[in-house]
């Protein structure tokens, strides 16, 4: 037939003929009478060729190709044929589609159907016009040779009546990959040839149109390409393909959303964030992925939390100290992944300091005193001794306190106080200076009636041991002698006192001598008050009597050793001598609230 391209039977037939693309972006494509089957061979067989399926529009026409053979030994005068709907068996009355005898077809293809093979060239190729869904079916073809020679062949076609374009897309569209998306139309009417667009491509790339292909059983297909290559933002995007027939109102749409398969991007994560010990945080982490990504929460290493989601939370309740710190969120799937990172800054008060350093110095020596704490945001940490403050510093964890030359005016208790807006914690710590002894200037005696008092107040570390010394009889006495000596310590102060009672009111001479491992000081005791007039007034006589009676009273205390050695008894007893007691009226400040009082006696020195 004029105008056939008919490929070799042996040969598969798979996309032969391609059209060009016109000025207008649509392809041109070859006109054909008709497709051409194999060439039935020749040998005495009945058979029969024709598509399986094969696909049109609706509102347009479809030429079913068919060829057919018969046993050469029949040679017929005319050859007549038969198109049957959905049954080949004649006694089932199927609906006739074609019939070359008497041109009686069912009134649902009357005006519709025609042959367009020649059958006495066994070309049975059928033309079905404006198709309607009623027609979509099976359609058979029977020969007819006259006589008995009649046969319906059992291979058959099916009309798929179709009304919108097939848009074929790549089982996976990966983000940043080229990808070919076509639109493929059915083609197989010889009156009217689609023209494709596409719809919504903007963006994406420029069509190219292939033309008209010819498929594996001699069916036709119009194919239009679009290569893009698609980004994330394109997921979900809709693509149409519009076929068109010229002159006509036939126009029909079909649309495929695209599937973009792309790696994770973060894009919702906490900024920075602080919060108070104690508090409820919630990290949130959200990924823009294609199919959904892995999220894992972590932290040093640690995975805390993880999910197949599109966005994950990690909740901390009641944050401590402990938890602040670097975390991170990684996203992840088959095609990549993506990590970003938050900082948590837990915000508390201070730990209670701790002080290390020297704690005992010797006078002199340097001191060098280290104050530490942990806060955050960092303290204000100060040292003070008696509410002056000797150091501070701002926004620091530790603060370094330096004695060059440590006095006994720097033993005592510190503080070193840590501060911030969260809140206030203090240590205190005890500098302990030794030295040696220093007697006050407050030590002096006094007299009162028949009683005198030595008081003797000595500042030292460690605890000095003192000792009353009368040089006059070279007599000393210390505060193990307790019936005459009563000592109290408060802080670094050392109070002594010695009191005697007798008769006279001569005021002996008393030097009070403190001693410790660093040293040893002498004091001679002045005497005050109104005892000092009336030691002028008595003049020399009276002196020599009080000297007397200071003698006895040496004397005295001489004695009461030498018993005590004897007898190591407390306490004595004797005549009319005069008595030495504690004196329940002089009193320092700390003193018990009674003085214990032991009496003593002695005998005459000679």
């Amino acid at each position: 037939m004029a105008g056939e391209m008919c490929p070799s039977p042996n040969i598969p037939a798979q996309w032969p003929m391609m059209g060009t693309v016109g000025d207008d972006g649509v392809g041109s494509v070859p006109q054909l009478l008709c497709s051409c089957p194999p060439t039935a061979s020749r040998g005495g067989h009945w058979g029969a060729w024709m598509p399986s399926t094969i696909s049109a529009f609706e509102g347009t026409c479809v030429s079913i190709p068919c060829r057919f053979d018969f046993p050469d030994e029949l040679r017929p005068a005319v050859v007549h044929g038969v198109w049957y709907f959905n049954s080949p068996y004649p006694k089932n009355y199927p609906p006739v589609v074609f019939k070359s005898r008497t041109q009686v077809v069912h009134e649902s293809f009357q005006g519709r159907s025609r042959l367009l093979g020649d059958l006495g060239l066994r070309n049975c190729t059928l033309l079905l016009s404006t198709l309607s869904p009623e027609l979509g079916g099976k359609y058979y073809f029977r020969g007819d040779l006259g006589g008995y020679n009649q046969y319906t062949f059992s291979e058959h076609s099916v009309l798929d009546i179709v009304n919108t374009p097939n848009i074929v897309v790549p089982p996976e569209v990966v983000a940043g990959t080229e990808v070919e998306v076509s639109c493929m139309v059915p083609d197989n009417c010889p009156e009217l040839r689609p023209e494709l667009s596409w719809l919504g491509h903007e963006g994406l790339g420029e069509p190219t149109v292939l033309g008209r292909l010819r498929e594996d059983e001699g069916t036709w297909v119009q194919v239009s390409l679009l290569h893009f290559v698609p980004t994330r933002e394109a997921n979900g995007h809709r693509l149409g393909c519009q076929a068109a027939f010229p002159n006509t109102t036939l126009q029909f749409e079909g649309y495929a959303s695209l599937d973009v398969k792309y790696p994770p991007v973060i894009v919702e994560m906490n900024s920075s964030v602080e919060a108070i010990e104690g508090s409820h945080v919630s990290l949130v982490c959200g990924a823009d992925s294609n199919p959904p990504p892995l999220l894992t929460w972590m932290r040093d290493g640690m995975v805390l939390r993880e999910a197949v989601a599109e966005s994950l939370y990690l909740d901390l309740e009641e944050v401590t100290p402990g938890e602040d710190g670097v975390y991170a969120c990684l996203a992840e799937n088959a095609y990549g992944q993506d990590n970003r990172t938050v900082e948590l800054s837990v915000m508390y008060a201070p730990w209670k300091p701790t002080v290390n350093g020297t704690v005992v110095a010797v006078e002199g020596e340097t001191v060098s005193i280290l104050c530490s704490t942990q806060s955050n945001p960092d303290p204000i940490l100060t040292i003070f001794k008696e509410k002056q403050i000797l150091a501070t510093v701002i926004y620091e964890t530790q603060l370094q306190l330096e004695l060059p030359a440590v006095t006994p005016e720097d033993d005592g208790e510190y503080w070193c106080v840590a501060e911030n807006q969260y809140g206030q914690r203090a240590t205190a710590f005890n500098l302990s200076v030794e030295f040696a002894p220093i007697i006050l200037l407050e030590s002096h005696c006094a007299a009162a009636r028949d009683t005198v008092q030595c008081l003797c107040v000595v500042k030292s570390n460690p605890e000095p041991s003192v000792a009353f010394e009368l040089p006059s009889r070279n007599v000393t006495v210390n505060e193990t002698e307790r019936e005459f000596v009563y000592s109290e310590r408060s802080g670094l102060l050392l109070t002594s006192i010695l009191t005697i009672r007798g008769q006279a009111q001569a005021p002996p001479r008393v030097i009070c001598t403190s001693r410790n491992l660093y040293g040893t000081q002498s004091l001679e005791l002045p005497f005050q008050g109104a005892h000092r007039l009336m030691w002028a007034k008595i003049g020399p006589v009276g002196a020599v009597v009080a000297f007397a009676i200071l003698i006895a009273i040496v004397c005295y205390i001489t004695q009461t050793r030498r018993k005590k050695n004897v007898t190591e008894s407390p306490s004595f007893s004797g005549g009319d001598n005069p008595h030495v007691l504690y004196s329940p009226e002089f009193r320092i400040s700390g003193a018990p609230d009674k003085y214990e009082s032991r009496e003593v006696s002695t005998r005459d020195c000679h």
